[in-house]
């Protein structure tokens, strides 16, 4: 069984959100230079590369990364292909033939354009999820949702799709690398760092399916 790796790399090239701390991973100690280990340091924020958000983000008594059920995040997904639109709406899902089983939903759309040419800059105008699209998750009971970019909502009103989605406990999966990915089912495991009544954390994600 085949296993594609749809997670960036963790670079200080990588893109953040405008207004984040740019990546710093830097390394202190090095054998080659005479040390006797090799020692790296990290700096960013917990919203870093492919990451997933917890409840905490956009909901002010909301649960942290550590309290999901990991459960969400092993199993069965469907992966959609979405290469014209411009944003994700009801209208769009709805005409998009995703299965009825599907609980596990990753969009892949023009954004995964950026990836495939290593793309240092972040862009604004990305395709996200509109609340009509986050609705139409929560009612097909979607137990998590995966894109692309670095955010299920709008640059320029990002606030209400989060709100929809994390309100009913819907994982929300940011910054996928879905360049390589062909549309269909197949197996994912998403995992994050365990940090203790965090808002987010980075995953390394895959996805497995039978040839």
């Amino acid at each position: 069984m085949p296993i594609y790796d749809i997670t960036l790399t963790i670079s200080n090239d990588l893109p953040v959100w405008p207004g984040d701390q740019p990546v710093q991973l830097e390394r202190t100690q090095d054998m080659r230079h005479g040390d006797l280990y090799t020692l790296s340091h990290l700096n960013a924020t917990v919203h870093l590369g492919t990451h997933l958000d917890a409840p905490r983000h956009f909901v002010r008594d909301g649960y942290g990364v550590d309290q999901i059920d990991l459960r969400k995040l092993i199993g069965p997904c469907y992966v959609v292909d979405l290469p014209d639109v411009d944003h994700i709406d009801a209208q769009t899902l709805e005409q998009a033939n995703i299965p009825a089983h599907t609980t596990r939903l990753l969009c892949r759309t023009r954004n995964s354009r950026y990836w495939a040419q290593a793309d240092r800059v972040f862009h604004t105008n990305f395709v996200a999820i509109e609340p009509s699209g986050a609705e139409w998750i929560v009612q097909r009971d979607i137990q998590l949702v995966g894109i692309d970019y670095f955010s299920v909502g709008a640059y320029d009103s990002v606030i209400p799709t989060h709100e929809i989605l994390l309100r009913n406990n819907i994982v929300a999966v940011e910054g996928l690398d879905l360049s390589r990915i062909e549309p269909g089912e197949y197996q994912l495991i998403c995992l994050p760092l365990k940090l203790k009544d965090c808002d987010g954390a980075p995953v390394r994600a895959v996805l497995m399916r039978e040839e």
